[in-house]
Parts: C-alpha cells; structure tokens; sequence
C-alpha cells in the first residue's frame, strides 16, 4: 500500500506540490464534463499527470456522490427510461480506462448525497463537518427518487452490476463503489440507504462476485454506521481485506459514531488509525491510501495545508510499517 490523494488539482502547481511532498499516486479526473470523455481524453489526461512523476491510478466514473438531482445519469439510479443507454455510457468509459492505462475507477450509488448538519469546532478552532440526528430534519420531505423501498434500491443496483461488472472483468478495470455516507435511519428522505451498513456492504460485494468488484474503502464512513468504532472496525477491515475487496481506502477518522460523529484529523478521532493500517497490511492491501475529508483551518491555503499534514500523517505510519518499527 503507498500513500494517493484525491484532491482537485486546482493548476498545475498542485501537481508538483503532490511530487514535492511524496504523493507520487492519484486518482483525478480529466477536465470537462464526465459525460463526454473520450479515450483521447484520457491518454491525455494520464500524460499529463505522467509528466509530473505522478502515476494515475484512479478516475471517478459519473456517478457522483452528490444527491440524484444533480447526477450526470440519474436514470441508472431511477430506472428511468434512458437507464440502459446511460449505463452502455458507462461501461464505454470503462473500456476507454483499460485502453488508456488507467487501472480503477470509483463511484457512488447515491441518492440524497451526504446528509450533514451544521458545522462543528474542532482542534485549535477549525470548523469540521457533522452530523447530529437530533438536529436533522427527521422528516424532510423525498426527493427526486421518491420513496424508494429497499428491496427497489437493491433490484435497481443489481441491474447496474449485471451489465458493468462483466465489462469491469473482461477490461481487468477495478471497480470501487463507495459507502453510503453516512448511515441513515431506514425511510430518511423516502430512501433505505443499502450501502449504509456493514451488513449492506457485505451484501454488496458478494452481488456478481467478481476480482474487479469492491468497495472504495472508507474508514470514516463505515465508523459512522457502528455504535462503537473503535472496537469494531478492525474486524470489518479484515472482513473485506481478506476478501481483496478494498480497492481504494480513504482514510478519514470522526470522532462518535452511527447518527452523532464528527469528522477529525485522523490522528485525533476514536479510531486507533496506526492500528488499522497496521491491519490492512496483515491483509494484504496493495492500493492507495488517502486522506478524504478534512476540518476547515484557518490560513491562505487551508485545504493545502490540512491535506498536507494528512500526507505526512500517512506517509510515516506506512514507512514505519515499512520498517517494522510499529
């Protein structure tokens, strides 16, 4: 496993920031609308993050986690009328990552996008995301999906899987779907989120079992759906770890746990995070390791910085590891 990052590139200094500071693997996407990618695109796209010293090894398919309002193919989600055609689009931009070199890809199956409340302090003063179920609006009305029983949500996936995972196979593509951030009570805005439990998760990944199919690992939101994180997600890690279905792992610590957390740095949440990585190495995780989310600091460049300590934060448990040391 070796140190990647996510972050947007705002220019190219961002990517020789990346080089300077060791992150020499990223998942980043072409500019312009995912929709219209083509394989010219993306060997393009890859040289230039090649040009930097930086291998790509990842790239987000257009299946957001925003919520389905805003989705480049919402019809894959809403078993609309353009649902097949928009998942030909996607199994066509999986042939192109193959073509082009690109060895993953993630994506959400997301209907509401990511349920938070208002924003909390943190270490020092930073303001750090939330979610508290007593200060949500419990009753807030469905959206664009309406509602959407789980037995629905499930159908609605397979059908998705069906077609993509074979063409994810045959293309040698990883395909890394993320959890359902965070866990919700079944019904909130008229939807059971599947991929908001363990168990869903589990259920997930055996649905068209295949080498090319898992999870875009995250260890913030997979803490947000247990009572108690610190004591239960090092067993869930082995679950999936031993299984090869990590494909990716953000790693993003809160502090609390199912319907009251709060994200932190992840060297201050409940999670005993040098414990973990020590575990994702016992099995064998092979792929990136990347910070996700991070608290707001203050500062001219505060997402720089705060990504920035992640970098290091990251980087000296995996040398350590390296080392034997821990």
């Amino acid at each position: 496993m070796y140190l990647g990052t996510q972050v947007t590139v705002r220019d190219d200094d961002d990517y020789k920031v990346f080089a300077q500071l060791g992150v020499k693997n990223i998942s980043a996407d072409p500019p312009g609308d995912p929709a219209s990618w083509t394989l010219e695109d993306l060997e393009r796209h890859r040289d230039k993050v090649e040009s930097f010293g930086i291998v790509l090894d990842m790239i987000q398919l257009p299946l957001p986690s925003q919520p389905i309002e805003k989705a480049s193919y919402p019809d894959i989600l809403l078993a609309g009328p353009d649902r097949d055609r928009q998942i030909d689009a996607v199994c066509r931009l999986i042939e192109n990552c193959a073509k082009a070199g690109i060895p993953a890809a993630k994506y959400n199956l997301n209907l509401i996008g990511i349920p938070r409340t208002e924003l909390e302090l943190g270490r020092g003063g930073s303001l750090n995301e939330a979610f508290r179920w007593e200060k949500a609006d419990q009753q807030a009305a469905p959206g664009l999906a309406g509602t959407l029983s789980e037995d629905e949500n499930w159908e609605r996936i397979d059908y998705f899987l069906e077609r993509v995972v074979p063409v994810a196979e045959s293309n040698r593509v990883r395909l890394a779907c993320h959890p359902h951030d965070p866990y919700t009570p079944p019904g909130y805005k008229g939807v059971t989120r599947v991929l908001g439990t363990v168990e869903g998760l589990k259920k997930f990944v055996m649905m068209r079992e295949s080498p090319y199919h898992g999870l875009n690992f995250c260890q913030g939101s997979i803490g947000e759906m247990l009572d108690n994180p610190h004591e239960e997600i090092d067993d869930i890690i082995r679950w999936f770890g031993t299984r090869g279905k990590i494909f990716n792992l953000h790693f993003r610590n809160i502090s609390g746990g199912k319907l009251s957390f709060m994200e932190t740095f992840p060297d201050e949440g409940d999670m005993d995070m040098i414990r973990s990585l020590k575990i994702y190495q016992e099995v064998g995780y092979k792929y990136m390791v990347m910070p996700d989310h991070v608290p707001r600091i203050s500062g001219r460049d505060p997402t720089g910085v705060a990504f920035a300590y992640c970098y290091g934060y990251i980087a000296a448990i995996l040398e350590a590891l390296e080392a034997r040391h821990l």
